[in-house]
C-alpha cells in the first residue's frame, strides 16, 4: 500500500462528525518550521503532495527562528495567548512535556496512532501522565565518532577508550583524543547523561526521587573531570566548546574520538572540507563495568495545538509526514534519523544516510531521554551549573552532585513534582 494511501486510511479513520464538518467548511492548517535550507525544501515538497491527495486541504506554513530557544519563546507566547494558530507544533523532545502539563496540547491517543513500529524510548518520551502528546519526526542520537585510520575497532569501555586515545596520539602526535561538548548549555548536560549512563547512574529512580548525587554519578563526573586534568584525553579547550567546535576539531583531523550528534557525519564525509572523510565511523559510546552504553535521545516531535480549530485535518497531515517514505526522503536529503525501527530493517536507507543503518540502529537502541518533566529547563540550569563548576575544578565533583540534587528536590517540592505526588519525572 502507498504512504499516500496509508496516511489517508488513517486521516479517514479518525473522521468522526467533527472531522466531516471541518472538510465541508474547507480547512487551513498551519505548520510552523524553518524556511531555507534542505530540511524546508522537503517539507515544501511533502506539504505540496499532501495537498495534492487531499485538495479540501490547504497547509500554510509559518516562519520560525531556528533557534531552539528562539522557537520556544515564540511558541509559548503563541500558545499561552490560547492562540488557535499554529495548528501543528514542531517540538524539541524536551518540551513535549512542558506544553503538555500546561494544557497546550491536545492527547493523541484518541487517534489511536500504530505505534508498534517505533523505537519505543522515542514514543515514551512524548508521553506524559499516561497520555501520548506527540508523535517522533525524526531522532538525534548522541553517538561516539572514532577514526579507523588509527584504530582497529571502537572502544567498548571508558578505560579503553582513554588507552586507545592515548597510544594513537603517541603514535601520531595528535594534540587530541576525545572531544566532546563543555561548554555551560544544554549539550553538557547530554555529555553528562551519556558518562552517567555508562557508570550504571541515573538523575531520578524509578520512583522520581533525585539520585544524581550517588555514588555512580559521582564516578561519571570525576572521570570526566580526570579526563581533562590527570590524563589529558580530553583538551581543556572543550570547556567552552559546543558542537561544532568539536565537530572543527574532529573534521581537521585533530581528535582521535568525538562526541557528537548525527548531523555531522555528513559534513565529516565532504572530502573538500574535511580531512577525515573515508576514515572514520560511528558506534555507540563506551561503558564501565556496571553501567550500559548510553546515548542521549534528541530529535523534533510533532503535537496538535490544543486549540486548533481542525485537529483532525492537522492529524492527517501528521500521519502523512510519519509515513516510511517521508521519512525516507527526510533521511536522503536531510540526513535526519527516522524514528522507525522497521526501516532499519531492510535495505531501505542503504543509501539514504551518510553512515551505514545498522550502526545507527544500534546507537538508538541505547538511546534514553533527558527527564521528563515540565520543569526539564529549570533542572537542567541547576545542572548545567554545577557540572561546570566541577568540570573547571571549582568544585569536587561530590559536592557540585550534591548542590545540584539539593535545588533539584527544592524546585520540584516547589512545583509539586516531587517524589510522591504522582507526576514524578522519569530518567
Amino acid at each position: 500500500m502507498r504512504p499516500t494511501v496509508l496516511a489517508t486510511v488513517a486521516f479517514m479513520a479518525c473522521c468522526t462528525v467533527a472531522c466531516r464538518n471541518e472538510l465541508q467548511q474547507g480547512t487551513v492548517i498551519t505548520f510552523p518550521g524553518s524556511a531555507v535550507g534542505a530540511e524546508a525544501d522537503v517539507l515544501r515538497r511533502q506539504l505540496t503532495r499532501f495537498m495534492a491527495d487531499h485538495p479540501e486541504i490547504t497547509v500554510v506554513q509559518r516562519t520560525t527562528p531556528d533557534a531552539a530557544d528562539q522557537r520556544h519563546q515564540l511558541y509559548v507566547q503563541w500558545l499561552n495567548a490560547g492562540a488557535d494558530d499554529p495548528d501543528i507544533l514542531q517540538l524539541d523532545i524536551i518540551w513535549t512535556a512542558e506544553f503538555a502539563a500546561a494544557g497546550w496540547l491536545l492527547p493523541l491517543d484518541s487517534f489511536a496512532p500504530d505505534l508498534a513500529s517505533f523505537f519505543p524510548v522515542t514514543v515514551a518520551a512524548n508521553r506524559w501522565e499516561g497520555k501520548l502528546y506527540a508523535l517522533p519526526w525524526f531522532v538525534d542520537v548522541g553517538m561516539l565518532y572514532w577514526r579507523t585510520d588509527l584504530l582497529d575497532h571502537p572502544p567498548l569501555s571508558f578505560a579503553e577508550l582513554a588507552r586507545q586515545a592515548t597510544e594513537a596520539r603517541t603514535r601520531t602526535g595528535l594534540p587530541f583524543g576525545f572531544v566532546w561538548q563543555g561548554a555551560r548549555y544544554e549539550g553538557l548536560v547530554t555529555v553528562f547523561l551519556e558518562h552517567l549512563g555508562g557508570f550504571g547512574g541515573h538523575i531520578f529512580d524509578d520512583t522520581g526521587r533525585v539520585v544524581v548525587a550517588a555514588t555512580p554519578a559521582v564516578r561519571a563526573l570525576t572521570y570526566m573531570r580526570d579526563s581533562i586534568y590527570r590524563s589529558g584525553v580530553v583538551p581543556q579547550a572543550a570547556l567552552t566548546w559546543q558542537e561544532e567546535q568539536t565537530r572543527f576539531a574532529f573534521q581537521n583531523g585533530q581528535a582521535v574520538f568525538m562526541r557528537n550528534w548525527p548531523y555531522a557525519a555528513a559534513l565529516l564525509h565532504d572530502r573538500a572540507e574535511s580531512q577525515v572523510a573515508g576514515k572514520f565511523a560511528v558506534a555507540p559510546l563506551p561503558a564501565s563495568p556496571g553501567g550500559s552504553s548510553t546515548a542521549a535521545l534528541g530529535g523534533s516531535q510533532l503535537a496538535i495545538n490544543a486549540n486548533s480549530d481542525y485537529p483532525h485535518a492537522a492529524y492527517a497531515v501528521i500521519a502523512y509526514l510519519l509515513q516510511p517514505e517521508q521519512m525516507r526522503e527526510r533521511a536522503q536529503f536531510v540526513g535526519q534519523y527516522p524514528p522507525r525501527v522497521t526501516l532499519y530493517q531492510d535495505n531501505a536507507l542503504t543509501d539514504a544516510l551518510a553512515v551505514p543503518p545498522e550502526q545507527v540502529r544500534r546507537v538508538i537502541e541505547r538511546a534514553i531521554p533527558r527527564p521528563i518533566t515540565p520543569v526539564y529547563a529549570e533542572l537542567s540550569e541547576i545542572l548545567q551549573i554545577r557540572l561546570h563548576r566541577a568540570l573547571t575544578r571549582q568544585q569536587e565533583p561530590a559536592d557540585a552532585l550534591a548542590d545540584a540534587a539539593r535545588a533539584m528536590r527544592e524546585l520540584l517540592d516547589k512545583v509539586g513534582l516531587a517524589s510522591g505526588t504522582g507526576n514524578e519525572p522519569r530518567h
